[in-house]
């Protein structure tokens, strides 16, 4: 019988052999961006013929206002020349293209713009590359938010926290052990516990969630990155983030694996399924204010579209459309804005992380949608 393991499991288990049971996160990180065999190296996720879809994707409504967002910020922030325009994790480059597009509009934008694609994906890269071919603004790709030259600065992030590496804890009987990845008696990969607990742990966690029930989970991320936006917007700059998570730090384990738009076991073929987890936006928030930046939201992805007049948006598009494409409009408006099982309007929030000068930011104040 053939072999029917994947390319990055064999990698998986020589580590395991060699240092023992790892971290999620650390599993988590190689599934996703291991140099030859990681899930965003080598491939085109997005769309119907790959893994899944991204809001950008499912209407051009959503880069849309989020590029009329982007100008009216600019606006606010006093009109900047060289105003670096940054997406994390661009994808197709679908967001970006569409919010330019957008954005002409509003005069003096799209002339003061410089674009910074933050990408570590070379498949995805290329695909950008050729997008952005006719693009008429200077634009240059990073692998890292680091490398984005200091200066002011628009940041979007749409689904790009959920897949930064999450680690997990589990409750024992002696305190707070890491859960980790192993190989269990029969062969396969299997969550396990570190046997060492975690020190001062329950001192890390918000005071409500220190008495949890034996068997409990928690996770957090270790990235730096609600630093690294905080430090750099505090002064100069707003960052847009749009995501699927949790308002308030909570107790459970999210992390899911999705393949060809089902989900999947997240040990079952390391490499070949997307990895992601739950953002905890009180973490978040948390961290981009304790360097000195101001938090806006978090509000429902649903609240942040309609207050920016997706409604209106989608009907100025039905009106010149034929009549099927007028219901695609109609179902894609659903799909963004719906708070059912189906919807995104409620499980995605938006969030915005800025410079305290910059004031009240469009959409985030309390007005009702």
């Amino acid at each position: 019988m053939a072999d029917q393991t994947s390319p990055l499991e064999h990698e998986i288990r020589r580590l395991i052999i060699a240092a023992g049971p790892m971290p999620v996160a650390q599993y988590m990180r190689l599934c996703l961006t291991h140099p030859q065999y990681g899930y965003y190296i080598a491939r085109d996720p997005v769309g119907a013929a790959g893994d899944f879809i991204t809001a950008p994707e499912i209407s051009q409504m959503f880069g849309e206002l989020i590029g009329i967002w982007m100008a009216a910020v600019w606006r606010q922030m006093g009109a900047p020349e060289n105003v670096r325009v940054i997406e994390l994790g661009p994808g197709r480059g679908t967001l970006m293209l569409d919010a330019l597009r957008a954005a002409r509009v509003v005069n003096g934008f799209l002339a003061a713009a410089v674009l910074h694609l933050v990408e570590i994906s070379p498949a995805l890269q290329a695909q950008q590359r050729q997008r952005f071919k006719q693009l008429d603004v200077p634009t240059t790709w990073h692998t890292t938010f680091e490398e984005v030259p200091p200066g002011p600065c628009l940041v979007i992030a749409n689904e790009f926290i959920d897949v930064l590496p999450v680690h997990q804890a589990v409750k024992l009987p002696d305190g707070w052990h890491e859960r980790v990845v192993c190989i269990a008696s029969d062969g396969k990969l299997a969550f396990a516990t570190a046997s060492d607990a975690l020190p001062f742990f329950d001192a890390t966690l918000p005071r409500r969630l220190r008495g949890a029930a034996e068997g409990a989970i928690y996770e957090w991320r270790s990235d730096n990155i609600a630093l690294e936006l905080g430090r750099r917007l505090r002064g100069e700059g707003v960052a847009l983030i749009l995501d699927y998570g949790h308002v308030q730090r909570g107790l459970g384990d999210t992390l899911q694996a999705v393949a060809g738009h089902s989900y999947t076991d997240p040990l079952g073929a390391p490499g070949e399924a997307d990895l992601t987890a739950h953002v905890d936006f009180d973490a978040l928030a948390q961290s981009a204010e304790s360097i000195g930046a101001r938090i806006h939201g978090p509000i429902s992805q649903r609240d942040f579209l309609l207050r920016l007049g997706i409604k209106q948006r989608a009907e100025a598009l039905k009106a010149r459309a034929p009549r099927d494409k007028a219901r695609e409009i109609d179902l894609a408006l659903a799909r963004l804005t719906a708070t059912g099982p189906q919807g995104m309007g409620e499980l995605f929030k938006a969030m915005a992380i800025a410079n305290p000068e910059v004031g009240a930011l469009p959409a985030f104040e309390r007005s009702s949608p």
